[in-house]
């Protein structure tokens, strides 16, 4: 097994597309140990700068005096506290929906409610560009699957035309993570009533980024829960803790409850988890200049950019993708900005097609415009190599 196992990994590593792991020695932010060494990061998900707020740290200690460590069992079975049923409510509330419903993290949520909805009677159609976790759940489920056109709508009409399934589900990121930008929501829940088909999106990267309060694409663009029918959320992102949800009617709830193999055969997230994330909630509603200040660092950056001749992807977002094309290059300039104590991920396929590999700069609100100064210093730097490699 070893031997056809190796082979396998030299095949990746002559490819330019192993992966390698790295231990970071302090708490997510600007400012960062990994492996013994100083670094600038620009690539965690921590969009807001909550993962280590000394409110929500301080919350899950006592929270982890008051209900322990482990949740201990399903929630089905003795797993769901106060604290998982009061987050649940707010979120709720938060997200403008009748009830919310925690999962582990959000690969679970997004296989247990794609299988929980359909069967081999039923059709998903799914954005090209759509997170690993949605794809895998429209084959897990049985349905029948198809992959339109990345935001395009037109392509995805003739595609539901074309289906006798007894249910049609549209899934779609609401800001795809790769690439940084915007589903055409409003345009897909219309289409979504005209062909009587069901609408999910998955807001990962949306929530405590869009919308005046943080709601994400569904506050954003305006969205009911009848436009919007299953809304997906995690937690370890903006939330800056861990796990994720699922909101929308009583209905899509209970039968989750009943039917979402993921939610009922897994123990509950630790239920300090929950009562933190309920001051991360707070804080991410609350404290409206985290998501003014990321929009400016954002359009700062942009602009630098622009100055160096990089090729940035259209993205409003947290998420600023600069072009390089091949893995090798990406790879190699991510590895001339680390030299230089500047820590961004070379994303590389299968992650992304091929050709489109990338510089996946994320942003945080615990960023100052001095972070961003040194970042553009550093691509500044290597800026030649990028240039041949797009030419």
């Amino acid at each position: 097994m070893d031997k056809e196992l190796q082979q396998d990994l030299q095949s990746r590593r002559e490819a330019n597309l192993y992966r390698s792991r790295k231990t970071l020695e302090t708490a997510q932010g600007p400012e960062v140990v990994i492996d013994g060494k100083p670094y600038l990061a620009f690539c965690n998900n921590d969009y807001l700068g909550l993962a280590n707020h000394p409110e929500v740290v301080a919350r899950l200690k006592k929270a982890t005096a008051d209900y322990g460590v482990g949740g201990g069992a399903s929630h089905l079975v003795v797993g769901h506290s106060r604290a998982h049923h009061q987050l649940e409510e707010e979120l709720a509330e938060f997200t403008g929906r009748d009830r919310v419903l925690l999962f582990s993290n959000g690969y679970m949520a997004n296989l247990g409610v794609i299988s929980a909805l359909l069967n081999k009677q039923d059709a998903v159609f799914q954005d090209r560009l759509n997170h690993a976790s949605l794809l895998d759940a429209g084959l897990l489920s049985g349905a029948r699957f198809q992959r339109y056109l990345h935001n395009d709508v037109d392509n995805l009409t003739t595609r539901l035309e074309r289906s006798d399934a007894r249910r049609k589900l549209i899934v779609t990121d609401g800001v795809f993570s790769m690439d940084g930008d915007v589903a055409p929501l409003p345009e897909l829940a219309e289409l979504a009533k005209q062909q009587n088909a069901w609408l999910m999106v998955d807001d990962a990267h949306g929530f405590g980024c869009l919308g005046k309060m943080g709601g994400g694409v569904a506050e954003y663009f305006d969205l009911s829960q009848d436009d919007l029918p299953v809304l997906v959320g995690t937690l370890g992102k903006a939330f800056g803790t861990a796990g994720a949800f699922v909101a929308g009617s009583e209905a899509l709830i209970e039968t989750l409850i009943q039917f979402s193999r993921t939610y009922i055969y897994t123990t509950s997230m630790p239920p300090a988890v929950a009562a933190a994330t309920r001051t991360s909630l707070k804080l991410l509603r609350e404290e409206t200049w985290r998501r003014d200040h990321l929009q400016v660092l954002v359009q700062y950056f942009r602009q630098g950019c622009e100055q160096l001749g990089l090729q940035l992807m259209e993205s409003a977002s947290p998420i600023q993708p600069v072009m390089v094309g091949s893995a090798s290059s990406a790879l190699a300039m991510s590895n001339a900005l680390a030299e230089q104590g500047i820590l961004v991920t070379a994303i590389r396929p299968p992650t992304v097609p091929e050709g489109t590999s990338r510089l996946r700069i994320t942003f945080s609100a615990a960023h100052s415009r001095e972070h961003v100064d040194q970042l553009l210093s550093a691509l500044e730097r290597t800026v030649s190599p990028l240039q041949e490699e797009v030419a």
